[in-house]
């Protein structure tokens, strides 16, 4: 009678047992008597699932989604706000909300900006990419933001050139100051392109890999006194475009010149009195005639 007591009682101890004290009953299972030996050796429902989630994700738990240290969602001004600042990053993190329309990773220590590291945000108006150590940025790092972006930090970086594909279509106000520009035919394209933040041209200063003769000084002057894109990149284009445009305002001259010859030589002939038509001469002979008659 006990014992088929003891036996119910460790039947039903097996229904429910913790985490921690399953696999000593598991281990000693082997050595109960009675029926209860098979379902003793089973780990409870429960457990069998745990198992089966670790089993399917390749022997790891799942965690749960949280984003990076030093990083918090926020509302300010009634926007959607994702902030990493100083947190450490050494690249662009995942698990950004879709929704957030301004995102700041400044002071961290991201050295590139891949292809399309942004276009998972399609409402982002305001990016913070300053005070980093930033060297490259792909010609398609703001692909998917042309419609929306409208402010961007690139300040206090490391960058030496930009590629102006990556401007393209965007309509945005840009900081590019501080950085070791190398004040060459790109920045200029790209200054074409954008509109820079107010009070930051003076920031945009010619870095070491600069002409010697360029080096130290702003590069907005620079632009208005000579045509950096004259050789190298862009330059080949350039030339073509300029010799188009004289030969056609060559052929245009000579239309006009043309038509205001025309013009005047019809004026002139306009002017000119009419010419009566010569009186011939009588002959004599005529003349006698004609007084023999009468």
């Amino acid at each position: 009678m006990n014992s088929a007591l003891e036996t119910q009682h460790g039947c039903h101890s097996l229904v429910k047992p913790s985490l921690i004290s399953w696999r000593s009953q598991h281990i000693s299972s082997y050595s109960t008597p009675g029926l209860c030996q098979p379902f003793a050796m089973l780990p409870p429902a429960s457990h069998l699932l745990s198992l089966l989630l670790v089993m399917g994700t390749g022997g790891t738990v799942p965690r749960h989604w949280g984003p990076p240290r030093g990083c918090y969602a926020a509302e300010e001004a009634g926007e959607r706000t994702f902030r990493c600042s100083q947190a450490g990053l050494s690249a662009v993190p995942t698990g950004i909300p879709n929704d957030t329309r301004k995102l700041y990773l400044d002071a961290n220590r991201l050295a590139s900006v891949p292809a399309g590291a942004f276009q998972h945000l399609p409402v982002l108006e305001e990016l913070d990419l300053s005070h980093n150590i930033l060297a490259h940025l792909s010609g398609a790092a703001f692909r998917g933001l042309a419609g929306t972006l409208r402010h961007l930090d690139l300040s206090a970086n490391r960058l030496v050139s930009v590629p102006a594909e990556a401007f393209v279509g965007l309509q945005i106000q840009v900081n590019l100051s501080a950085n070791p520009w190398r004040c060459d035919c790109a920045l200029q394209e790209v200054l074409r392109l954008v509109r820079l933040a107010p009070g930051t041209g003076t920031g945009i200063v010619c870095g070491p890999g600069a002409r010697a003769d360029l080096v130290g000084q702003e590069f907005l002057p620079l632009v208005g006194e000579e045509e950096l894109c004259g050789t190298g990149r862009g330059g080949a284009q350039r030339s073509t475009d300029v010799a188009l445009l004289v030969t056609m305002g060559g052929w245009l001259a000579l239309v006009v010149a043309y038509l205001a010859h025309y013009v005047w030589q019809n004026r002139e002939e306009t002017r000119r009195p009419l010419k009566r038509a010569p009186v011939l001469p009588v002959r004599s002979e005529d003349s006698s005639t004609l007084s023999t008659v009468v």
